[in-house]
């Protein structure tokens, strides 16, 4: 039993350094793009309740038309600049038009391959520590 323990933890260190490695790797990675200027078509504010804590949380939505086309602006922080019939600058990539380099870098595959041993990092980490504690009040009641 106390082996698992060993090698569950050893699994959460490999995960953190991977975590790491990929968190570089995304954070230096060459996004290509091209600046383009659209111009705003729609604007909204979605707000949704959590119904056990009350909390709000508001989602943007912007529409904008480039080259004839359609396209929900990716990665908006805030309605703020964007009113309608407005020009503004985005960032075309992967068919998409994007707010900013943020939204580009953290939908490439290097940014999804990171969130998965982050979370994988946290599950195990959690795993590995109730693990322990079972493993030390099993020596402790023998």
């Amino acid at each position: 039993m106390k082996n698992k323990a060993i090698i569950m933890w050893i699994i959460t260190v490999i995960c953190l350094i991977l975590t790491i490695v990929f968190w570089f790797l995304m954070n230096n990675a060459e996004v290509n793009y091209e600046e383009v200027t659209a111009i705003v078509t729609d604007t909204a504010t979605k707000e949704v309740v959590n119904k056990k804590t009350g909390s709000r949380t508001k989602f943007y939505q912007v529409k904008v038309r480039y080259e004839g086309k359609e396209y929900e602006l990716q990665n908006v922080h805030g309605l703020s600049g964007y009113s309608e019939g407005r020009s503004v600058k985005a960032l075309l990539a992967n068919d998409k038009l994007y707010a900013n380099v943020e939204g580009i870098k953290s939908t490439s595959p290097v940014a999804i391959i990171y969130f998965v041993f982050l979370f994988g990092t946290f599950g195990m980490l959690i795993l590995s520590a109730t693990y322990m504690s079972k493993v030390k009040t099993k020596k402790e009641a023998v």
